[in-house]
């Protein structure tokens, strides 16, 4: 059995549910229509079982390195201005996460949360470099006691409708820890000055959240 995500038990609950349902209303009065419904179901079902699957990880000691916050492929590493974290020209690094991918949200770094913010917006497929911009999204900047800084963000794709978010100004996180999730395909975004993190990735590498090493700062 598969461990399932604390963020998903209800939806898996419901849709495994709605599935019985309709698998005995078809097999006591076999009729074609309940026979497609509980087929549907039932591929719908195991597709969430699939989806808000939550593995363990093993997380990094080093107190130094930024971690990957989702499941996912790196589809860019550029520069651009951040105006409301760092306010100044820092480091993204874009990791797409398909539907396939594990959706649980890690935090990437240990510290105080110091900045939070949810933005509505739209909803772009992820994978667009406008998504970064103008889709739903939660952004969270964390500090650590010897002042080194990063931001993540989650945000939501053509599919997906709903963040999860545990974080909020003033909480304590570590590194590694589950802290959200989004739901049915995304996008994550790291923030940090280039000058202070020396980049363990490139664009086309596959991450996994808690695990993979972002960077390293220097």
């Amino acid at each position: 059995m598969l461990p399932i995500t604390k963020y998903g038990t209800g939806i898996v609950a419901g849709s495994w549910a709605v599935f019985l349902i309709f698998l005995i209303l078809s097999l006591l009065f076999r009729q074609p229509v309940l026979i497609v419904f509980t087929i549907i179901s039932g591929i719908f079902s195991s597709f969430n079982l699939l989806f808000f699957r939550d593995p363990d990880r093993s997380v990094p000691a080093n107190t130094d390195v930024i971690l990957s916050p989702a499941d996912g492929k790196v589809i860019q590493i550029t520069e651009v201005s951040e105006n409301e974290f760092f306010k100044e020209k820092v480091t993204r690094v874009s990791i797409f996460l398909s539907v396939f991918d594990v959706h649980v949200n890690r935090s990437p770094f240990s510290g105080t949360v110091e900045y939070f913010r949810y933005k509505r917006g739209s909803f772009l497929p992820a994978f667009k470099e406008d998504a970064s911009l103008e889709n739903e999204q939660t952004a969270i900047g964390i500090r650590d006691d010897r002042g080194r800084q990063i931001m993540f963000t989650q945000i939501a794709g053509i599919i997906a409708r709903r963040i999860v978010c545990e974080l909020r100004e003033g909480h304590q996180t570590s590194a590694g820890e589950r802290m959200g999730m989004i739901r049915y395909g995304s996008r994550a975004d790291i923030y940090f000055r280039p000058e202070e993190v020396e980049l363990s990735v490139k664009p086309g590498d596959k991450v996994q959240g808690g695990e993979t090493i972002i960077g390293v700062f220097k």
